[in-house]
């Protein structure tokens, strides 16, 4: 079976860190019923574990994959310059002219990385399947159904009790009347997909592992669970952590003899004894000061957890330095949302 499935990298790794984290938030809101379902409130402890140190701790795994990694800087150099400063100016603009409209921009260019990212994946475990036209488009119409039936569903079913930025960031129009039409048709592509596997000569299980779990955590995160924890748990475990995984297992298989730049002292640093350690906790570090500047300049919610960044909002006496401040702050994640379209296409099956 080991050697039969499509793994990228070691099967052990990939189950725990790649395929098992929407399963993993399932059982746990099993565990803890109460605390998830119709809860429009998250408590301090569960923000810093789910929002600073997955969510906001992923976006900067993307260095270690770009910026930092010397093989990636060659080869992808000028978009890695003129995607932040082009990025920065343009939400400048927008932000001066409407934040709401600069939260809404940010969120839509958010939820398309968040199906891109499952789509991605869903075809990296489907690379050496031998598909007709239609299998193929089969595999491609639902794994994009299984995120946009619920995003859909978010618009038209009026509000939620959660948001994805900020109250607003998403137009949403109150027609609960046209879900049943929407819902027919998520069910129907889901249906032929099964079908379709069934007949299929061999069983491609980490494909159909990474189906079953973009189904579930889309669909019990947005539609069935009206919460802000089970959105959040689900959103950001089942998106953030696969993330990490890809980056840190792409790093692991840089390292070989064809590689020219493996003498560096950045695959020194990654691939030595305290390689992963290094890993996790620059991540955290990078994600702390981050949210450190976010919540001592706009958010001021989380004083308890980002004491020495209190008296930062003192220094910042005119409101216009928030149309370039908020930008600034928000580019490390616009840099990844974009850059992404970039340093993961790959054309070879292997």
């Amino acid at each position: 079976m080991e050697n039969k499935q499509p793994w990228l990298y070691k099967s052990w790794m990939e189950w725990l860190f790649i395929i098992a984290p929407p399963f993993f938030c399932l059982l746990l809101i099993m565990v803890f019923p109460a605390l998830f379902q119709n809860n429009n409130s998250m408590p301090a402890y569960w923000w810093v574990v789910l929002i600073l140190l997955i969510d906001v701790g992923h976006v900067y795994s993307t260095l270690y994959r770009t910026y930092l990694n010397p093989q990636a800087w060659h080869k992808y150099r000028q978009p890695m310059q003129w995607i932040p400063v082009l990025s920065l100016l343009l939400f400048i603009v927008i932000h001066s002219l409407s934040s709401i409209a600069f939260w809404m921009v940010l969120a839509y260019l958010a939820v398309f990385h968040f199906i891109r990212q499952q789509y991605g994946i869903f075809q990296l475990y489907s690379r050496k399947e031998q598909h007709t036209k239609i299998t193929g488009t089969i595999d491609i119409i639902t794994i994009y159904a299984a995120t946009l039936y619920p995003v859909l569903y978010w618009h038209f079913s009026g509000n939620r009790n959660f948001t994805w930025f900020v109250e607003g960031d998403f137009l949403l129009v109150n027609a609960p009347k046209i879900l049943p039409f929407f819902t027919g048709i998520y069910i129907t592509i889901l249906v032929t997909y099964i079908v379709k596997e069934f007949k299929q000569k061999a069983f491609n299980l980490p494909k159909n592992m990474v189906m079953a779990g973009t189904v579930l955590s889309w669909y019990l995160g947005i539609v069935y669970f009206n919460g802000d924890m089970a959105f959040t748990l689900f959103n950001v475990v089942s998106h953030g952590i696969p993330y990490m995984a890809l980056v840190w297992i792409y790093i692991q298989k840089e390292n070989t003899d064809n590689n020219p730049y493996k003498n560096s002292n950045f695959y020194k640093l990654l691939f030595g004894q305290y390689g992963i350690l290094i890993f996790v906790l620059s991540l955290m570090l990078f994600a702390y000061i981050e949210e450190g500047f976010w919540d001592g300049i706009v958010w001021k919610e989380h004083g308890s957890v980002f004491g020495a960044f209190r008296q930062l909002d003192r220094y910042i006496q005119s409101h216009s330095w928030m149309n370039i401040l908020i930008p600034l702050l928000a580019l490390p994640q616009i840099t990844h949302y974009i850059i992404d379209g970039f340093i993961w296409r790959k054309n070879s099956k292997h």
